[in-house]
């Protein structure tokens, strides 16, 4: 079942933003298309309503209607691609030169044409870098002043006209700058976006594959690897004793073959990820208890076994915790507790939270390690496992005074994701 977590929800925000650009620039284009294609419609309606000579308007009509498949041929794909990749190529040249020619021819052999400016600037500032595109602008915006003088028309009429032209001609061109910049900025990061959604699905599961080895590793640890330990040393306390012994070694084979059972059973519900059989049937002080009753047979230890408070159901993760803590103890007893005689297990129960304490009198060490760096494996996992809850986990120890390991939980924990 796939959860929803601050990481999905970052790379599914960037999945849609990357989706959605294509998108939107298409849809930018399209209305682009139909303000060209009005544009167009428009000029030729006022050169068929002119009263001009029949082959200067054809001609003027013909040089615009070229304009319309040099734009979709080769204009077109260089402005979307510009939107996003401000590259200027010796097709952009072309298109723009091209596109100049037929609006002068347009103009010059009708002065209606030079309504075609409302779409000739726009191309020109989306296909030509900024500087080139203005000074065609004006070329272009100057045109019809031209014509006109060169025909000996009305300066007075049509040069306010030019002039406002070519005003509204830089404005437009400078916003049509402005817009193409944004929209390479926003390609830019989108694919930036992109490029931080693959790295952050990379690290996701790199980083779920090293919480779940290090999930394995513990129980692995907290489960069969104790398992075999206690095994391997009934096994050879039972070879010691077959001969002068046969009783006790025939208990301690058939304690090694429980505790073979056990492991078994613990190895087939840890690849079921289900509750440890210690704790199906039986609560937390009852499991505590069996496991108090198991170190005292193997080890010949007096294990001691006390409840403070009152005894209650607690969630399952708080009991695994406590649990796989008591048997992390207990394999440390049997591994370093050397000189021991006694060992103290107490559960408090309070309102808010649970303490275990297991205290041995055995050689103790030095803490300083154990402070530092959590011990050996078994030590750090328990203080990662309680960690994951909430919870802390303490050793201290000196030298010839035993050791005591407390681990401290919530009764209702938060997990810290």
């Amino acid at each position: 079942m796939r959860t929803h977590t601050p990481v999905n929800s970052q790379v599914n925000a960037v999945e849609q933003t990357t989706d959605q650009a294509p998108e939107a620039g298409n849809r930018w284009f399209g209305l682009w298309d139909g303000y060209f294609a009005i544009s167009y419609a428009v000029t030729t309606v006022l050169l068929f309503t002119t009263h001009g000579e029949q082959t200067r308007r054809a001609i003027a009509i013909g040089a615009l209607t070229l304009a319309v498949p040099w734009y979709a041929a080769l204009g077109r794909g260089l402005m979307l691609h510009n939107t996003v990749h401000r590259t200027v190529t010796r097709r952009n040249i072309v298109f723009g030169l091209g596109l100049f020619v037929l609006f002068a021819v347009a103009t010059a052999f009708d002065i209606s044409g030079s309504f075609a400016l409302f779409a000739i600037v726009p191309m020109l500032m989306m296909a030509l870098p900024t500087s080139s595109a203005i000074a065609v602008v004006l070329l272009a915006s100057l045109m019809p002043v031209t014509v006109v003088w060169l025909t000996g028309g009305d300066m007075g009429t049509v040069l306010p006209i030019s002039l406002l032209g070519i005003a509204l001609s830089v404005l437009l061109g400078l916003w049509i700058t402005r817009v193409v910049r944004q929209s390479r900025e926003r390609a830019e990061l989108i694919d930036e976006l992109r490029r931080s959604r693959e790295q952050l699905a990379r690290l996701s599961h790199e980083a779920g594959i090293s919480a779940e080895r290090e999930r394995l590793a513990r129980e692995i640890h907290d489960t069969l690897a104790q398992g075999l330990t206690s095994i391997i040393s009934l096994v050879q306390a039972a070879e010691s004793e077959v001969t002068y012994a046969p009783q006790l070694a025939l208990q301690h084979l058939g304690l090694a073959g429980r505790v073979a059972k056990d492991s078994l059973a613990e190895a087939r519900d840890f690849v079921a990820a289900l509750t440890p059989p210690a704790l199906r049937e039986s609560s937390l002080v009852q499991a505590v208890r069996r496991q108090a009753e198991g170190l005292e047979a193997e080890t010949g230890l007096a294990v001691r076994c006390s409840v403070r408070g009152t005894d209650r159901p607690l969630p399952m993760a708080v009991s695994v915790v406590l649990l796989r803590s008591v048997q992390e103890a207990f394999a440390n007893v049997r591994k370093h507790a050397r000189q021991a005689r006694n060992v103290d297990v107490l559960l408090v129960f309070e309102e808010a939270s649970v303490r275990l304490l297991v205290r041995d009198d055995g050689a103790g060490f030095q803490d300083q390690p154990v402070a530092r760096d959590g011990g050996g494996f078994g030590l750090r996992g328990m203080q990662a496992r309680a960690r994951e809850i909430n919870g802390v986990a303490t050793v201290s120890s000196r030298p010839g005074q035993g050791t005591t390991i407390e681990v401290s939980v919530p009764a209702e924990p938060t997990s810290e994701g």
